[in-house]
């Protein structure tokens, strides 16, 4: 088994997994948002509009030539070979997925579709990268490593907020179904919002 992930690893491209890893590590701080929000949602959701403007801003100078310090350098970092040379949409979508999740729905619902943007469409990625050999047909890309993980993250993540192991699957199931669309970085807007939604209607 420890073999069979070395191998795995191994033939994966080093920069290429380190990306993934920074990238997915500030997809992963986006679940710190609901307990903040818990606490102040006020701050919190002006947290998320400052932040969603500075970087914007940033990413303007960067792309005319001026990069701004830190904020330059974990973009270029983390950036996908497809965003080279221009604005990096990531960071932004994902900001707004989650702010607008929390203006649009109360807790659980808000939580859950944060979460499922945090855990299942984070974790999904880093996994179908490592272990996904087989694509999933029409999926733009994604494989089916990469949904499983989604669709366990999403179950163990929703479980303790539902309290209903079959109404997490569901979710789950929902989430899933929205990451495996083709949308690049808009995912970061329908995973949490739409999953959310349904999060609402069925609780």
């Amino acid at each position: 088994m420890i073999r069979s992930l070395t191998g795995y690893i191994a033939a994966y491209p080093t920069r290429e997994l380190e990306k993934e890893f920074v990238r997915k590590s500030i997809h992963l701080l986006i679940a710190t948002i609901p307990l903040m929000a818990s606490i102040n949602l006020s701050i919190t959701i002006g947290l998320l509009t400052a932040g969603t403007i500075i970087y914007s801003y940033s990413e303007t100078l960067r792309c005319s030539g001026s990069p701004v310090f830190l904020i330059s350098n974990i973009t270029m970092i983390a950036a996908r070979d497809r965003d080279r040379n221009k604005f990096v949409l990531g960071p932004v979508t994902l900001g707004l997925g989650a702010l607008l999740t929390l203006l649009l729905y109360p807790h659980p619902a808000a939580t859950l579709g944060i979460y499922a943007l945090a855990f299942g469409d984070g974790l999904s990625s880093i996994f179908g990268k490592l272990f996904g050999k087989r694509l999933i047909p029409f999926g733009g890309g994604k494989t089916f490593a990469g949904s499983i993980a989604c669709f366990i993250a999403v179950v163990i993540s929703s479980y303790p907020i539902t309290g209903n192991f079959v109404t997490s699957l569901i979710i789950a199931f929902v989430a899933t179904f929205i990451e495996f669309l083709p949308l690049k970085d808009f995912d970061n807007l329908l995973i949490p919002v739409g999953t959310a939604a349904f999060a609402q209607l069925i609780l």
